[in-house]
């Protein structure tokens, strides 16, 4: 094996990895992704969590709240659950930032304050925070629009 800094060909350059380094495993296993047509998977992501067409979330503030009864208001607010959907898969909240994946109808907490929740997407501006069951919720998040600031 010569220097790393000896000019080789693009071809060879896979040659100058180490095995136990993982150079030709890792390289193996992107080709066969390819050609299966296969995208890896976070550790801990069930498949079923991530199916269907990756999107994005439009931006803006997300409010949640438990739904209210017919005697009282509509909602009960609950901040402490609120956050703001940012450029880039990316969120915030009081606590801090984070990255979410969204896929089909439904978005995983990646990163941040919120790891590890889920939602069920209903439209846009809709969101249901899912039990650990992956059943939905009580708390519904609604992105906040000119018709209801």
């Amino acid at each position: 094996m010569g220097a790393l800094s000896a000019v080789r060909g693009h071809w060879q350059s896979l040659a100058a990895w180490p095995r136990d380094a993982g150079g030709v495993l890792f390289c193996a296993t992107v080709g066969a992704m390819l050609v299966m047509g296969s995208a890896p998977v976070a550790a801990g992501t069930r498949q079923a969590d991530v199916e269907g067409p990756l999107i994005a979330l439009k931006r803006g503030d997300f409010s949640c709240e438990l739904p209210g009864d017919a005697m009282g208001a509509a909602g009960v607010r609950l901040p402490s659950e609120d956050f703001t959907v940012m450029q880039g898969s990316m969120y915030r909240t009081k606590l801090g930032r984070g990255t979410y994946l969204a896929t089909g109808d439904m978005v995983r907490i990646t990163t941040g304050p919120k790891q590890g929740e889920r939602y069920h997407r209903l439209s846009d501006n809709f969101l249901r925070k899912l039990n650990p069951d992956g059943t939905d919720g009580a708390i519904r998040c609604v992105r906040k629009v000119l018709n209801n600031q």
